[in-house]
C-alpha cells in the first residue's frame, strides 16, 4: 500500500493528526515514569526485613517521673526498673523470648552512624560504612528471628548498659552479612576489629547475620538498607521497647496481658494504644504513603490510557464517517475490506509513531525533572521501550473497530452519496 494517499489524508486533517500524536506523547512519558514509580515502590515494599516476622510484636512505653538518664544514679535506676520488665515479660506463659531494643526494622526510627577499618575517621571521611545501630540483649537473635550465618550471638554476660546519651566503648558486636561483605571483602568478618562512629576503641566483631533492614524506610536510606550492627547494651532512658515473641498462635493473646502486666510492676508509666504492635501493623504502616503513590500512579496511568484510546476511537470514528464515500469509491474500484482496513490502521500506527518519538523525549525530560526534585533513580531503556510498544498496540487496538467498520463499507455507498 502506497503511503502518498495517507499523508494527503492526513495533511487535510493537520488539527486533528497533531492533537492526538500529541495525547499519546503526552500519555506515554506519565505513564512510562509512573509505572516505574509503581516498580520502585512495590520493590521496597516486598524487601525483606531478615525478621521472622510472625509471632512478633513490639513494646514502647514511658515511665511518669522516671529517673535522669544523665547521672549514674539515674541510669542504674532506669536499668534496674528495665531489667523489672524485661523479667515480667519473659515469665508470661505465651512469650518465648523478649529482648531490649532502641528500635526494630520499618519502625523509623533510627540510630544511624557509621562503622569503619581505621580509627579516628570522622563522620563524612574516607573510609566510612553507614550503619543502622541496635542496642539489645542476648536474647536479640532469637527474639528477632534472625538467621546466624557466622560466628555466635551475644552471651548474658556481655551485655551492659548504659544512659541514652552516654558513649561507651563497644568491645564487640554483630553484624549484618551486606555490612560484613562491605568491610571485609577479601574473607569472614568474625574476629576482625572495626571502629564505631569515629572513635578509637575498637570493635571486634564476633557474628554476623544473613539480614537485617535498618529502622528507615525513606528513599535516604536505600544505600545500606541491610547495613545493620547489633551493640550488647540496654539503653537506659525514660522510656524503653521490648521486642517479644510469642509462641504460634498465641500472638493476640500475650499482647491482651502486656498492659496489665507491665502496669502491676510499675504503674508509673504511660501505655496507649499504640505502645503495643503487632509487626504486621509496623510493616504496613512503614509503606503506607508507597501503597498509596502506587495506587494513585496506577490509577493515574489507567485514566489516561483509557482516555487516549477513547481518543483514537473517537478520531478514527469521526474520520470513518466523513469518508464514507471515498471509501465506497475505492470499494468500487476493487479494494478488499483488508485493504480499507490495513488503510486506517497504517493511518494510525504513522501518527502513533510521530507520538512516541516525541513521547521518549517527553519520558526522559520528566525522569530528568523528577530526579532532581524528587529523588527518583533514572529511569531505565527497558521501561521506555516497553511504554513505546506499548502504546503502538493500543493504537492499533484502539483502531480495529472502526477501521473494520470502514472496511464493512460496500461500493454501493459511492453511488447513494453521490
Amino acid at each position: 500500500m502506497k503511503l502518498h494517499p495517507i499523508l494527503a489524508a492526513l495533511r487535510k486533517h493537520k488539527a486533528g493528526t497533531v492533537l492526538i500524536a500529541l495525547q499519546i506523547a503526552l500519555t506515554l512519558a506519565i505513564v512510562c515514569n509512573a509505572v516505574f514509580i509503581i516498580g520502585q515502590r512495590i520493590e521496597r515494599v516486598n524487601r525483606p526485613t531478615g525478621l521472622d516476622e510472625g509471632n512478633l510484636f513490639l513494646v514502647s512505653q514511658q515511665w511518669v517521673g522516671a529517673p535522669s538518664a544523665d547521672t549514674p544514679e539515674g541510669v542504674e535506676k532506669l536499668d534496674a526498673m528495665q531489667r523489672e520488665d524485661l523479667a515480667a515479660l519473659r515469665q508470661l506463659p505465651d512469650v518465648v523470648s523478649v529482648a531490649p531494643i532502641n528500635s526494630i526494622p520499618l519502625l523509623n526510627s533510627s540510630w544511624t552512624g557509621t562503622v569503619s577499618l581505621k580509627p579516628d575517621i570522622k563522620l563524612g571521611g574516607q573510609g566510612n560504612t553507614r550503619t543502622a545501630y541496635y542496642f539489645t540483649d542476648d536474647q536479640a537473635l532469637s527474639t528477632l528471628g534472625l538467621r546466624l550465618v557466622a560466628g555466635r550471638a551475644f552471651t548474658a554476660s556481655e551485655v551492659q548498659h548504659q544512659g541514652f546519651r552516654d558513649q561507651r566503648e563497644r568491645p564487640i558486636a554483630i553484624i549484618t552479612q551486606q555490612l560484613a561483605d562491605k568491610l571485609f571483602p577479601q574473607g569472614s568478618a568474625v574476629g576482625k576489629v572495626m571502629y564505631t562512629d569515629g572513635g578509637s576503641a575498637p570493635t571486634t566483631v564476633v557474628g554476623v547475620v544473613e539480614r537485617m533492614q535498618i529502622p528507615a524506610t525513606g528513599s535516604w536510606g536505600n544505600d545500606f538498607a541491610w547495613h545493620s550492627t547489633l551493640i550488647p547494651t540496654r539503653l537506659d532512658a525514660n522510656f524503653s521497647r521490648y521486642a517479644v515473641r510469642t509462641k504460634p498462635g498465641r500472638l493476640d493473646a500475650a499482647m491482651r496481658v502486656v498492659a496489665p502486666t507491665l502496669y502491676k510492676v510499675n504503674p508509673m508509666r504511660v501505655l496507649d494504644d499504640d505502645s503495643v504492635r503487632p509487626f504486621d501493623e509496623i510493616r504496613a504502616k512503614a509503606y503506607r504513603a508507597d501503597r498509596g503513590m502506587a495506587i494513585l500512579m496506577g490509577v493515574v496511568a489507567l485514566i489516561l490510557l483509557c482516555v487516549t484510546a477513547a481518543g483514537i476511537v473517537g478520531l478514527t470514528s469521526f474520520w470513518v464517517g466523513q469518508r464514507h464515500r471515498q471509501i465506497g469509491v475505492r470499494r468500487a474500484l476493487g479494494a478488499r475490506k483488508v485493504d480499507i482496513l490495513r488503510y486506517f490502521q497504517i493511518e494510525n500506527l504513522l501518527i502513533a509513531g510521530a507520538g512516541v518519538v516525541i513521547g521518549v523525549l517527553l519520558a526522559v525530560g520528566l525522569n530528568l525533572w523528577l530526579m532532581s526534585h524528587y529523588e527518583i533513580s533514572r529511569i531505565p531503556v527497558l521501561y521506555v521501550l516497553t511504554g513505546v510498544l506499548a502504546m503502538l498496540a493500543m493504537g492499533q487496538a484502539a483502531v480495529f473497530v472502526p477501521a473494520r467498520r470502514a472496511s464493512n463499507v460496500p461500493p454501493v455507498e459511492a453511488t447513494r452519496a453521490a
